[in-house]
């Protein structure tokens, strides 16, 4: 299964991708893909509809942010030790965790806006993980219970900001349009029929 959000900037609708890759329109079933439609119970009442039958969105429709209202976005730095020799990093003994602040979050395609001083732009595209129910200190057996689905995201960064001028790595990552999410297939769900080629799960 999977689910994307469509339409114009801030007025984005909840929708899911046909066997033919076409937009079917779901707001007739949920408000949005938000934390209500990707609980436990609101996906597998979306693994009932008939996807078919529901009306397709105009074409050409732009993909937006493929999660919605999105309370916080939580990120992993230096998560692969290539990245971590290739910037000249020690490998952290624990790992170091950030924030991107939600403002940051855009469509899959839409444009980058560097900010006016900006010097040194990166970006590194990474496997998001969404969570559709509360956790909270559970057991690391039962982490995989309270996962959605998976989307691609993209970390951009402006460099300079980042590591060249004192405080936290959150004002080099949040400038508007720094956290891409989705991308064509967008939120994939995790299920028997869910290929490793598009959301990692097996």
């Amino acid at each position: 299964m999977r689910l994307v959000r469509f339409g114009l900037p801030g007025q984005e609708l909840p929708g899911i991708l046909d066997a033919q890759g076409q937009i079917r329109d779901l707001s007739g079933i949920v408000d949005d893909i938000d934390a209500a439609a990707l609980s436990p119970s609101s996906i597998e009442q979306l693994r009932g509809v008939d996807i078919e039958r529901l009306p397709l969105a105009p074409a050409g429709s732009r993909l937006g942010p493929c999660v919605g209202s999105v309370p916080n976005l939580i990120c992993i730095g230096l998560n692969y030790s290539d990245h971590a020799a290739e910037t000249n990093t020690p490998i952290p003994s624990q790992p170091v965790v950030f924030n991107k602040h939600t403002g940051s979050i855009s469509g899959a395609n839409d444009p980058v806006i560097l900010p006016g001083d900006a010097k040194k732009l990166d970006w590194e595209v990474e496997l998001a993980i969404v969570i559709g129910s509360p956790a909270w200190h559970i057991e690391e057996s039962k982490a995989l219970d309270h996962i959605a689905g998976y989307c691609l995201a993209n970390d951009v960064s402006e460099r300079a900001y980042q590591l060249e001028y004192e405080g936290q790595w959150t004002k080099g990552k949040s400038s508007f349009s720094f956290a891409p999410l989705g991308r064509g297939w967008s939120l994939a769900m995790k299920s028997p029929t869910c290929r490793t080629s598009t959301c990692g799960w097996k």
